[in-house]
């Protein structure tokens, strides 16, 4: 069983950053696929980004390339989500996810398949 827990989010003004944080409870962290999702009111989930287990490969979804970067330090069992240049409709409840089988970060972020443990999320609401 693996544990995740969300932190950093809290209330920002348009054009501010955040880094998230998802911490990881065991060490077979490093063997895991880790990807951001994010769900706002009323919407479904979505993908964000994903990290592959060594950190060399990542993919994001359009809207958030060039604003958010992914990366982890698998000696803290923790990846983080550095959000640049966040906009209003950026707020949402921030989940990481963690999953073993994925063919590929791309897949993860495509939910091709359920993800095999779930953060609670943390919130990040962006307004003035």
């Amino acid at each position: 069983q693996l544990q995740l827990v969300e932190s950093g989010g809290g209330l920002v003004q348009p054009g501010g950053s955040l880094r998230l944080s998802c911490a990881a409870s065991s060490s077979t962290f490093v063997s895991y696929r880790i990807g951001w999702f994010r769900q706002a009111p009323g919407k479904e989930r979505e993908a964000v980004s994903c990290i592959s287990p060594g950190g060399a490969y990542t993919y994001y979804t359009d809207s958030r390339k060039g604003r958010f970067t992914i990366s982890r330090d698998n000696a803290k069992n923790t990846v983080y989500l550095q959000m640049n240049s966040l906009e209003p409709n950026d707020t949402a409840v921030y989940y990481c996810a963690a999953d073993a089988f994925s063919a590929s970060e791309q897949a993860m972020c495509a939910m091709t398949r359920p993800a095999d443990f779930w953060g609670r999320g943390t919130q990040v609401t962006v307004s003035s």
